[in-house]
């Protein structure tokens, strides 16, 4: 499926318990099929300056992440002065 590119780089974050799964959108803006990059971090805090240190790799601009019980917080806290963060409502966005 082809559509329309609004940033070089964002992010995508399903949040459990135990770990993140962390989707990275990248490529031109002119491209209209970005390369899709996956990685699953855990949730110490070690994990989630990975996955900081990850997403920085892109120059990712956007991230995006469900929330999910509390289990979104910690993530919030260490990516909230790194990147522009969009936390959806799960009823939402179904």
């Amino acid at each position: 499926m082809d559509m329309d590119v609004a940033y070089d780089c964002c992010a995508g974050l399903d949040v459990h318990q135990g770990n993140v799964v962390a989707c990275v959108l990248h490529g031109k803006r002119t491209s209209t099929r970005p390369k899709a990059e996956l990685h699953t971090f855990g949730t110490t805090q070690s994990q989630l300056d990975q996955l900081a240190d990850w997403l920085k790799t892109f120059d990712c601009q956007s991230v995006a992440m469900e929330s999910t019980g509390v289990f979104w917080k910690p993530i919030w806290h260490v990516l909230a002065n790194k990147f522009n963060l969009v936390l959806a409502n799960p009823q939402r966005i179904k």
